[in-house]
């Protein structure tokens, strides 16, 4: 028998490039006030910018809130396969 994964939901919703909603949240690797790292349905995603906070964490639900000046949004289709994997991505991503 053939196993097949089902990839689950994931959005981003961006109001002014100030406060944004994104669901289909796996983990959340590291955030500080420059940059956050998610790891989502669709790959790790990496959101930087100045004065960046997450407000709301629901790793049940799979949804995060996020506010700051936003500058840029980018996606890595490399997955997380452990916490210390968090170290390689912040290096590619830097």
């Amino acid at each position: 028998m053939e196993t097949v994964a089902v990839q689950k939901n994931h959005k981003l919703i961006l109001n002014n490039r100030k406060a944004g909603l994104v669901t289909g949240v796996l983990d959340v690797l590291s955030f500080n006030l420059n940059e956050i790292l998610l790891e989502t349905e669709q790959g790790m995603l990496m959101v930087r910018g100045t004065d960046l906070h997450v407000n709301r964490v629901n790793l049940e639900k799979g949804e995060i809130d996020l506010s700051g000046n936003i500058d840029s949004i980018s996606y890595s289709d490399i997955h997380s396969t452990a916490k210390q994997a968090g170290s390689l991505f912040e290096k590619l991503f830097r």
